[in-house]
């Protein structure tokens, strides 16, 4: 065993056994009872491994980078401990003079810990293996043994089974024949682990190489959907995630099932790997394990998720420094995502290396693509995928490295893994003659725009490293994370999965979730232009300015390059620059104040520009990651388009003031089938201000409400609202001063979010106030229980039944998460994006109280909230509110608006610690 770890220097400095077992031996002298013993013994171990962590977190802490060491110290550390424990139990707490030949054990370990490589809290997974069933003897030895490695505060996953019970199980489950493939002596019977070990090549390998081969690949395609199914998700799991260790594993596991190899490097002798792929293995594995190491320090348990607490902490550790434009985490988690996409690309290169070995004389052992050869323009076809008839085929002609790309993606091949690798090799190769020629941007083009399916081609091109080359403005941004809550992927696969989805919208295979979107695609005059500005339009993150001015000027350079027209660049141009206008647009101003909708006409200036810049909003906002995109944004984008595309197309809206309301009055008395006397009635009640501002779906939910509140001081009522993915609260009171901030309160009391907030005044005095609220997941409050606790809480904050702030407060962000960053909160006060009310943004870091906060401060400011809109994006909260002064008007005072930012600034940035005034 000495031999396994002999490269660990000085591992005596982590626990000298010699030393221990003397103790050990002192402590068996100094008293007969059992109990004293054991306790004694516990005390000591327990020290041993406390003070072995601790050498192994010094040698992490001088040598941040490797984490083999560190694994392999605590494996080692651990089996002495093992020993030590099982020699004193066998010897001194249930010694056995004249053993049968069944009362043998020999002690395994087995998964991680059998290969050597332990993180500080990973499980200590061990095999306990007896000749034939266990006699009582066996038993108690076992169970001591596992009593002293949970008593040490270890979690221990541990079997025990004779030798025919372990290959029964063997063969039955693929979990345990994986976990012993890598079954390592540890102590005991050495005669009877060798034979254990001879049985299961013989019974359980031999002749099972395809079906584990299979099993196991299925196996990890699994794991990869569970774990999000991309290898550029911003808070990856480092064991089991696309990329992550699990994934080098797999291929050790497969070399070892097919050739018996007992380390990494004998992969390379075995044909699997070549020198260079076992250099590239034994990087990405040293990093990989270091960043493990780390997280089970700072976690101080087994955590394997790097979530965003953990990554500026792990960042400094390892002596990541900041550079212009680029955050030390920033740095560091770039490097994290290269060494995954080398783990994805050792992975093709080794699966094409076992084809050949396993597979017949010209077929595949793998599936693959269905392929539609035709024609090869000198490449060639290696078992239906696309290869290299040389190894200096790129060399002769470095155009090749776009087109085995653009050939691709023209027959729906693959392309051979060994192409893939010398294409990395030669990528190097383009340089800015080759970029400046007209073929090879043609060909790059054709992949961008192809009516197929660009992204797994581009992705290839991405994997491939000649993406990065070929643009590289798009290079600098590879493996680049956005240090945010918002984003899910890199710059670069956020980029990737937008021209994905925009390609599955033009092919009506998203004409579900987005009906208008498709519909628009036939209407557009240039695809190019479209798929350049998605490709883009986040080009320039991570250069120290506003990401969309420098992008716009960047886009004037690439798009001429790629064969685009004077006009094309343009508008990819404006595209670029304004990519976040209409989100921003949408989701934090009142749609319903036509200043708003002409604003932003003024801005977009003709229908086509419109309708590209809604399909690059959608993308771009799906592309950020699941649960993202919903059905109430949908809407939002849908009204703003649609007003704008009326603006747009007649130069001012198709009816007046008085036609819509009309419109509005007459669909709405259709759908609730009212007599002209009683709509008329309880129309005459509501101000033509309420008309124009709210939609006919909400206007008849609203009459219905009224209706049913009778001469009742308070009626409130909440309806599920499908469409808009959210449900409508309708309160109808007497108006009084705070009723915005109660109701506010009350709702997120609730476990509410509010997405949207209306507030009207009837004529005959009372407050309407309509509320979009989500639940803390984004679905709408649906069941009667839900809708039951919401309207209970929104009374008991009416009556004042409880203090409010104090309660919201306690309903904090997971704090360890959260404080992994920092938004500096922000007012902006605005008397000119409306001709009505006075427009207030606050952008703050998102709590549950802060909503409820600043409508607190605009009640303490003595203004009227007249609606309230609210976004977040990760971490961010933007809350925008239309107000006015009591008497109606805009606060246009400059006294009063820097005493109302102030008051605002000051709720934003109010801790945990407030204390409610009201």
């Amino acid at each position: 065993m000495s031999g396994f770890f002999s490269s660990l220097p000085n591992r005596r400095a982590i626990i000298d056994r010699r030393v221990l077992a003397e103790r050990l031996a002192a402590i068996a002298e100094e008293s007969a009872d059992n109990g004293a013993r054991r306790r004694a013994m516990v005390a000591l171990l327990k020290q041993a491994l406390e003070d072995g962590r601790a050498e192994v977190e010094k040698r992490l802490a001088d040598a941040p980078s490797s984490g083999r060491i560190a694994a392999q110290a605590t494996a080692f550390l651990i089996d002495q401990l093992v020993r030590l424990s099982y020699d004193f139990t066998v010897e001194h707490l249930y010694p056995a003079g004249n053993r049968s030949a069944g009362e043998r054990i020999t002690v395994i370990a087995v998964g991680g810990y059998g290969r050597g490589e332990m993180a500080p809290h990973s499980d200590v997974d061990i095999g306990f293996l007896t000749p034939f069933r266990q006699t009582s003897w066996t038993e108690s030895v076992i169970e001591a043994q596992l009593y002293t490695l949970w008593d040490l505060g270890l979690k221990v996953g541990h079997s025990s089974r004779s030798l025919d019970e372990m290959i029964r199980a063997a063969k039955e489950d693929m979990t345990i024949r994986t976990a012993l493939l890598e079954g390592r002596f540890i102590w005991g019977d050495r005669d009877l682990y060798d034979q254990a070990a001879a049985r299961f090549d013989a019974e359980v390998v031999a002749g099972n190489a395809r079906s584990f081969v299979a099993e196991k690949l299925a196996e990890r395609d699994e794991r990869h959907k569970k774990m999000g199914d991309s290898r550029y998700v911003v808070e990856p799991n480092v064991k089991e995630g696309k990329g992550g260790l699990r994934d080098l594993h797999t291929l050790f596991w497969i070399g070892k099932f097919i050739h018996r190899v007992r380390t990494v490097p004998e992969l390379v002798d075995a044909g699997l790997l070549t020198a260079r792929e076992l250099r590239q293995f034994g990087r990405a594995e040293n990093f990989l394990l270091a960043v493990r190491c780390h997280l089970h320090i700072l976690a101080g348990r087994a955590e394997d998720r790097l979530t965003f607490d953990f990554q500026r902490e792990i960042a400094a550790r390892m002596q990541f420094a900041e550079r212009p434009g680029k955050s030390a985490v920033e740095r560091f988690m770039q490097l994290y995502f290269l060494h995954a996409k080398s783990v994805g690309d050792l992975t093709g290169t080794f699966l094409a290396h076992l084809d050949e070995q396993l597979a017949a004389r010209g077929r595949r052992f793998l599936p693959s693509i269905r392929r539609r050869p035709g024609k090869l323009n000198g490449f060639v076809l290696d078992r239906g995928r696309l290869a290299l008839p040389s190894d200096d085929f790129f060399q002769e002609d470095p155009v090749r490295l776009i087109e085995i790309f653009a050939l691709a993606d023209k027959y729906s091949l693959e392309i051979h893994p060994q192409a893939m690798r010398q294409a990395r090799h030669d990528a190097k190769l383009i340089d800015g003659k080759l970029r400046r020629i007209a073929r090879a941007n043609a060909l790059f083009l054709d992949v961008l725009t192809s009516p197929r399916d660009p992204e797994t081609v581009l992705r290839w091109m991405n994997e491939a490293g000649v993406f990065g080359r070929f643009i590289p403005d798009f290079g600098r941004v590879v493996a680049q994370m956005q240090f945010d809550m918002y984003h899910h992927y890199t710059v670069d696969e956020h980029t990737i999965r937008a021209i994905g989805l925009l390609s599955d919208i033009e092919q009506n295979r998203l004409q579900e979730d987005h009906p208008l979107s498709t519909a628009i695609m036939d209407q557009i005059q240039s695809r190019r232009v479209i798929y350049v500005a998605v490709l883009l339009h986040d080009i320039a993150k991570g250069r120290g300015g506003d990401h969309s001015v420098l992008g716009a000027e960047l886009a004037l350079r690439v798009c001429p390059r790629l064969g685009l027209s004077e006009a094309e660049t343009e508008t990819v141009s404006w595209l670029v620059r304004y990519h976040l206008l209409m989100s921003a647009t949408a989701f934090k101003r009142d749609l319903a104040d036509f200043k708003t909708i002409l604003d932003f006409a003024q801005h977009v200036q003709s229908p086509e520009r419109l309708r590209l810049l809604l399909v690059l909003t959608v993308v771009d906002i799906r592309a950020v990651g699941p649960g993202v995109w919903n059905s109430w944004k949908r809407q939002l984008l849908t009204e703003l388009y649609d007003s704008a595309e009326e603006v747009l197309r007649l130069g001012h809206k198709q009816r007046g003031r008085e036609a819509r309301i009309a419109g509005k009055k007459e669909e709405a008395q259709a759908l609730l089938q009212m007599s002209d006397k009683d709509f008329a009635r309880l129309a005459k009640r509501l101000p033509e201000s309420y008309w124009i501002a709210e939609p006919v779906e909400v206007i008849t939910a609203n009459l219905l409400h009224i209706q049913q509140a009778g001469d009742a001081p308070l009626h409130i009522a909440a309806v599920p609202d499908d469409d808009r993915g959210a449900t409508l609260v309708m309160l109808l009171a007497a108006d009084h001063p705070g009723l915005f901030y109660r109701i506010v309160g009350g709702i997120h009391l609730a476990g509410g979010n509010i997405i949207d907030a209306r507030i009207h005044t009837t004529r005959d005095g009372l407050a309407l106030d309509n509320f979009l609220v989500q639940d803390p997941i984004g679905r709408p409050f649906a069941e009667a229980e839900q809708i039951l606790r919401l309207t209970r809480a929104i009374e008991d904050a009416l009556a004042n039944r409880q203090k409010l702030l104090p309660k919201l407060e306690a309903r904090a962000l997971h704090r360890a998460r959260a404080e992994a960053f920092r938004v500096a909160p922000n007012v902006f006060i605005d008397n000119k994006a409306s001709n009505r009310f006075t427009v207030i943004e606050v952008n703050a870091q998102d709590r549950p109280a802060l909503l409820s906060q600043l409508a607190y401060a605009l009640f303490q400011s003595k203004v009227t909230v007249h609606s309230a809109h609210v976004a977040t994006y990760g971490e961010r909260a933007v809350d925008t509110f239309y107000v006015t002064d009591l008497i109606g008007d805009k606060i246009d005072s400059s006294a009063r608006v820097k005493t109302l930012e102030k008051r605002l600034l000051e709720a934003a940035r109010r801790s945990d610690d407030s204390a409610e005034a009201a």
